[in-house]
């Protein structure tokens, strides 16, 4: 059997190690919603087939973004989550896949994306 003997200040030394560490683990996988620039270039380059130059949707039954009581009325968590995830519309010509379809996006990128949309599209 081992015993390891640490006095208060090296346990005291481990658990500050420790919560730093949990600390920057966390704040380095969170999404931070805010880069409207990058949010454009995005949607321009994955988005806008579907949604459209205007948001109103290029095709049938894709959402139109920029009414009131469209798509951008609900929560970020849940945009986030049918952006990164897809969405099936019974009504819709084609699914959302997801991520928008383009695999190569991470979802720093969709919440920029989101960024964009409540900027452009009106929905604050």
């Amino acid at each position: 059997m081992i015993v390891i003997r640490m006095g208060l200040n090296s346990i005291a030394v481990a658990v500050l190690l420790l919560a730093a560490t949990a600390s920057y683990a966390s704040e380095a996988d969170e999404v931070v919603i805010g880069d409207v620039a990058r949010g454009q270039d995005v949607y321009n380059g994955t988005c806008v087939a579907c949604h459209g130059e205007n948001g109103k949707g290029e095709l049938p039954g894709i959402p139109d973004l920029t009414q009131a009581d469209g798509p951008l009325s609900k929560s970020d968590d849940v945009l986030l989550q049918n952006m990164i995830e897809g969405v099936a519309k019974e009504d819709a010509f084609i699914e959302m896949p997801p991520m928008g379809g383009n695999p190569d996006l991470s979802e720093q990128d969709i919440a920029h994306v989101l960024s964009y949309m409540r900027d452009t599209f009106g929905q604050q």
